[in-house]
């Protein structure tokens, strides 16, 4: 029942009586339905529709939120909300005395730590907040993003770059993480118009090498002549990979074998996701 500190998490608050207006304007999930409870995935986009930052979110009171986002990038964040403020009434600040863990499987927390369920996918398990010091772990970061990896669960930073992919190409549409019902926010008609057209052909997904250790992260993964994508994150024999769905789909037609740094890898359809994936056509067509 592993429990593991994430000490490359910070929490940024925001809080004021239009907290919840102020956000649900801007970022891609739904504040307004986010339960007590639950830590939901939000990115908070370019005019262009794509992802400046990735980020879980939490209640913390009926009109304080938590936003936890990568350590480095908290202070960027704040800045770029205060820029998005105006004069609504909101403080915007982050949070140095909150550290940020991921328990699943069951593990049990103190009482005085706060547990909220993480909203990406059950398998995730929860995340805990909880006062620097004051908490101890079972497991290492290395375990929870192998963890992570074995679910098929993207992370900005890690494998995908800022300011370079849509919500859709990192599987927030996915995850929970985009809401297509409600009202405008930065970037909207971007990715409203890649869900409606169904023009997503970039996708990130697992690749599984049989033998050794994964490839670096950022190495080529090929099919013949052809660059289908690159390596993100890895964990044993495991990895994230962005690859061009449709280019896979050439590849297998033509029995042309996967490949990252001459070494064969299978290319898995997460179990969660709902899009069409080359490998479903050929079984089909078969």
């Amino acid at each position: 029942m592993p429990i593991a500190l994430l000490p490359d998490r910070a929490i940024v608050m925001v809080t004021g009586e239009p907290a919840t207006e102020f956000l649900q304007g801007i970022l891609t999930c739904n504040v307004e339905t986010l339960p007590e409870g639950e830590a939901r995935l939000g990115a908070l986009l370019t005019p262009q529709g794509k992802i400046q930052f990735d980020f879980l979110i939490s209640r913390a009171a009926p009109d304080a939120y938590r936003i936890d986002v990568t350590a480095e990038r908290a202070p960027d964040l704040v800045k770029r909300l205060t820029l998005y403020k105006l004069r609504a009434k909101v403080t915007i600040a982050a949070d140095p005395t909150l550290g940020v863990a991921a328990a699943w499987d069951g593990a049990e927390t103190s009482a005085e730590t706060v547990r909220v369920r993480d909203g990406r996918l059950p398998g995730l398990g929860d995340r805990l907040y909880f006062t620097e010091g004051a908490f101890s772990a079972d497991a290492t970061e290395q375990e929870y993003h192998a963890h992570r990896i074995a679910l098929g669960v993207p992370e900005g930073g890690r494998d995908f770059a800022f300011a370079d992919a849509f919500p859709h190409e990192a599987l927030m549409d996915q995850l929970g993480g985009v809401d297509f019902r409600k009202g405008c926010y930065v970037g909207q008609e971007v990715v409203s118009r890649m869900q409606h057209r169904g023009t997503a052909r970039t996708r990130i997904v697992p690749l599984v090498f049989e033998e050794g250790q994964t490839p670096e992260p950022g190495s080529d993964v090929t099919a013949g002549a052809k660059t289908l994508g690159q390596i993100g994150s890895t964990a044993g024999n495991r990895g994230l990979a962005t690859i061009r769905l449709d280019r896979l789909g050439d590849a297998l037609a033509a029995g042309e074998p996967v490949r990252v740094g001459g070494r064969i890898a299978g290319i898995e359809k997460p179990a969660f996701a709902t899009f069409a994936f080359p490998a479903d056509t050929a079984a089909a067509a078969g």
